[in-house]
């Protein structure tokens, strides 16, 4: 009997243990880790950041702040972006690219598993852009027609285009099997009819087009549909590779340049703003 009353004031005392511990480890990952302009980090966040980026516990903690400040920084500059101004953005992407806004999604969907997550990337880059704007204006030097210039010469590899591309067409009613064959090229399905071409670039259709060149050579594209089949391409081979004269890249060039040196000053603005940032260090 005694021997019983020991034992269960035993367990009893090592489900008090076991619960105090649980609690306290809790409190311990929910605890405080940092304040930064009085928002909090907790050691939870740290966690979650290292496993989601694979960084260490300094640079983790490096980006959370960063992050903070980030969003700090546009709640005080007052700075969204709607839906609305989402499907904009997009619009002029399928325009450029010589597509109503329903087909490149349809591309898109093809391409992204998840198309919330490319909605939610396409916000992030107008936040991003709208900040860039505000606090860019008239701090950087506009590029020159020279700059231009010295870029496309130093970078004529980036302005490339294929004349010929060499193709192997699969179509079927059955979308499955062109997936199964995506994954498997050995794989054979009768209802695939498979046939080869060399296609010309400048007599594609504007979806055709997008497509191919953002294919690589040995890969299949994203499976569509055409003529009331789904169809898929696999590029074998991309020639009569030719550089596109100056004035049809320039627009681009001045963009891209324009990005290096928003860039270099963001970074800039933001190393600036971290050091003058009011952190604390809890723990």
């Amino acid at each position: 009997m005694k021997d019983k009353k020991i034992q269960l004031f035993a367990k009893r005392v090592l489900f008090t243990l076991l619960a105090t511990f649980t609690i306290s480890n809790a409190q311990m990952i929910d605890a405080l880790a940092l304040m930064v302009n009085d928002e909090p980090i907790t050691i939870n966040d740290i966690n979650e950041k290292m496993s989601e980026t694979n960084l260490r516990k300094a640079d983790a903690v490096s980006l959370l702040i960063d992050e903070i400040l980030y969003n700090q920084e546009l709640d005080k500059q007052g700075i969204s972006v709607d839906i609305f101004e989402v499907n904009n953005y997009l619009e002029k992407i399928a325009a450029s690219n010589g597509m109503d806004l329903y087909t490149f999604k349809s591309i898109l969907r093809q391409k992204n598993k998840n198309f919330e997550e490319f909605e939610a990337q396409t916000k992030k880059e107008l936040l991003k852009r709208k900040l860039a704007d505000k606090l860019v204006r008239g701090n950087i030097t506009i590029a020159t027609e020279e700059d231009l210039k010295i870029y496309y010469e130093n970078n004529q590899n980036m302005f490339t285009t294929a004349a010929m591309i060499d193709v192997t067409q699969y179509a079927s009613k059955n979308k499955r099997a062109l997936i199964a064959i995506s994954q498997n090229p050995m794989a054979i399905f009768q209802e695939v009819v498979k046939k080869d071409f060399i296609l010309e670039q400048d007599k594609l259709n504007p979806q055709l087009k997008f497509l191919l060149n953002d294919t690589k050579n040995g890969s299949f594209t994203p499976v569509f549909t055409a003529d009331r089949n789904f169809v898929m391409f696999y590029v074998k081979n991309k020639s009569g590779v030719t550089t596109l004269k100056f004035d049809e890249v320039k627009d681009k060039i001045f963009t891209t340049l324009m990005n290096e040196r928003e860039q270099k000053f963001l970074k800039e603005y933001f190393e600036k703003l971290k050091l003058t940032a009011d952190i604390k260090v809890i723990r």
